[in-house]
């Protein structure tokens, strides 16, 4: 099968290699999907990059894909032959992820994809939509809620605007940083718009919710942005941290008791069964329905994996970026 692959961390154009290696037979339990198409996530590249050891001294990269099963293990209905399928997981933990033509992985970790949904879609929702969702939903429902979701116009972002809304917030204000990205915010339904770079993000959150603060934050960067906490959460609020810029984030004790505060950490590589069953089945539930939007900003070929990952790194681009085996 044709796919790219790295032995060593480093920079996308000097590590990522693209040939051929043989293509995987689903063990007991397992599904072989033929990808149509793999997600690339900032995760993928800063694993590329070093963040995480290697995990085998060849890794196939990315986590998100969306394709067609072909195969089945033992222990597999075959009325999932044939199925179209979006994929979770696919290279956490192990060696060989969804930039390939093919894939082998527990049945659980290929979801059945609507067929009003492209491939290339499907391929957005393993790490950013089931991430949005986990960030809206996190310890309470989010309903009659004011969200404050930072980064509004990034992957994550989009989805948590979207999914607050269609879970009953009251109001989702969204943070951005250009005209662009407001109007990108804007489109995924949210109320309000601050644009850090130009705004007082204190004094515009406390004008819009009439001095209440947000009831909950959606956090892409916790060590940038904790020192704003105190000052922006409402009394007994949530801030659900998915991300960080930085190493540590720093939290004044005095302020923080006051608000009665928390704040709430998760990865979603390790999302525990019931909160991904959750997850998916509300995914289901909006796709089918066609209440979901997504944005694929970029399609790459296989062989051009390497600007694919720059474009991601970078931040050329606003949406999400595939690369098509």
């Amino acid at each position: 099968m044709r796919t790219a692959w790295y032995e060593r961390n480093g920079p996308a154009q000097d590590v990522l290699q693209v040939g051929t290696m043989e293509t995987p037979e689903p063990g007991p339990g397992e599904v072989r999907v033929r990808v149509q198409a793999s997600g690339v996530n900032p995760s993928d590249w800063k694993t590329r990059s070093g963040s995480r050891p290697m995990v085998a001294p060849r890794v196939i990269p990315h986590s998100d894909g969306a394709g067609v099963i072909d195969r089945i293990g033992p222990g597999v209905t075959d009325r999932r032959l044939g199925e179209r399928v979006w994929l979770w997981n696919g290279q956490w933990r192990r060696p060989y992820g969804t930039a390939a033509e093919y894939i082998v992985l527990p049945a659980a970790q290929a979801v059945p994809l609507p067929e009003n949904t492209s491939f290339a879609e499907g391929a957005c929702l393993g790490i950013p939509a089931l991430t949005a969702h986990r960030a809206v939903t996190t310890d309470r429902p989010c309903s009659g809620e004011i969200v404050l979701v930072t980064g509004g116009a990034g992957a994550v972002g989009h989805y948590a605007i979207q999914f607050a809304k269609l879970l009953g917030a009251a109001q989702v204000i969204a943070t951005v940083s250009s005209a662009e990205k407001a109007e990108h915010a804007r489109e995924a339904g949210a109320d309000a718009i601050i644009d850090y770079r130009t705004e007082h993000v204190v004094e515009r959150v406390q004008a819009l919710t009439n001095g209440h603060g947000a009831d909950r934050i959606v956090e892409v960067d916790i060590s940038g942005n904790a020192h704003l906490l105190p000052q922006i959460v409402a009394r007994d609020g949530l801030c659900v941290a998915y991300g960080s810029n930085g190493p540590d984030a720093t939290f004044t004790f005095g302020p923080m008791i006051l608000t009665g505060a928390a704040v709430r950490f998760f990865i979603v590589y390790e999302l525990s069964a019931e909160a991904r069953r959750i997850g998916i089945e509300d995914l289901t539930r909006w796709l089918q329905a066609g209440a979901m939007t997504h944005r694929v900003a970029a399609e790459f070929p296989l062989e051009r994996i390497a600007e694919a990952h720059e474009a991601v790194e970078q931040g050329r681009f606003i949406g999400n970026v595939v690369v098509i085996p």
